[in-house]
């Protein structure tokens, strides 16, 4: 009898380890959702469909993309970190949610609330001016600032975005006398820049590029860590002596805090198997990002750096929450 038994518990603690990674066996157990909390047809819902796409066709369940816009890209973030912990809603975003956890009062805790997945794309970002700006390179551009009495005015796709902090941390760095002017969106920038309204724009390369190439902006450096492949005369602002100095805009996947690590390492691989399609790599690129596809681990600490470097900036330019 005492044998009998121990080969049941034997058997049961057998069943009870086989089962422990049964969750990512079973995924997905029906539709998945990827919440973008955008308006759709930007370069992050883009991304969103594609990986969509990737799902449904690998794992014969349906994956759709929801655009939920709103309170700086909040409203969306904070539907994925109160659902379900099961792997079928997920969320797709920017740089926006480590700035917003310095400059926001949430109502989710950026950290604690989610479990990262992977970094999809980068998309650096380049300090242009008009044409009319006498200024040819970075020290002719930071002096200039200086000689006006009432600074020289910048543009930004609005308050707390990539574009509006890189300047508050090339200003804080360098001294430059630059004035913010918020726009509601990157068209309305490009229109003021390109009609000379405005003169300094740290702008995506995305949707400036093809402006810098036509001549109708200069471009005097750019904010990534290397310098770009397409642009390799253009010298890295860190390169004017300000090592410290890296700014690229980006799109990860979240998933609820809770999900099974099985399940995020399921999904995790097909997201990084599709960003190293040929295919893939080449739409994203089309749409001016660099595919990445990291691990969870690696964009943990990634995101952590994140939080803790924008929180600093927010600090110094009096942006941060109370």
């Amino acid at each position: 009898m005492n044998g009998v038994l121990v080969r049941a518990c034997a058997a049961a603690a057998l069943a009870l380890a086989m089962a422990l990674p049964a969750a990512a066996q079973t995924y997905p157990s029906k539709q998945i959702e990827l919440f973008v909390p955008f308006v759709a047809g930007g370069t992050t819902d883009t991304v969103a469909r594609l990986i969509a796409q990737r799902m449904t066709d690998q794992w014969g369940q349906t994956a759709i993309v929801q655009n939920r816009p709103g309170g700086g890209s909040t409203i969306g973030t904070n539907m994925v970190a109160k659902a379900a912990p099961d792997g079928h809603t997920l969320l797709v975003t920017t740089i926006a949610f480590a700035i917003n956890a310095g400059m926001q009062k949430l109502p989710y805790d950026s950290i604690r609330d989610f479990a990262p997945v992977t970094e999809l794309a980068s998309i650096p970002l380049m300090l242009v001016v008009h044409p009319s700006l006498p200024v040819k390179n970075l020290q002719e551009f930071i002096d200039y600032t200086k000689a006006q009495p009432a600074g020289v005015d910048y543009a930004s796709s609005g308050p707390g975005t990539s574009t509006h902090l890189a300047a508050e941390m090339f200003k804080t760095m360098t001294g430059a006398k630059l004035v913010h002017v918020p726009f509601k969106g990157n068209a309305e920038v490009l229109n003021a820049l390109l009609g000379g309204h405005v003169k300094v724009h740290f702008a995506l390369t995305a949707s400036t590029l093809q402006h810098v190439r036509s001549g109708a902006v200069r471009v005097i450096a750019v904010t990534t860590e290397k310098r770009l492949p397409y642009l390799p005369d253009v010298p890295t602002i860190a390169e004017f002596g300000l090592p410290d100095y890296e700014m690229s805009s980006w799109q990860a996947m979240f998933a609820p805090a809770g999900t099974p690590k099985d399940v995020i390492a399921k999904i995790n691989g097909e997201t990084t198997r599709m960003l190293a399609d040929p295919k893939v790599r080449e739409r994203i690129s089309k749409e001016g990002a660099d595919p990445i596809g990291s691990s969870p681990e690696a964009f943990d600490k990634r995101i952590r750096s994140e939080i803790d470097k924008w929180g600093k900036v927010l600090k110094a330019s009096g942006l941060a929450k109370d």
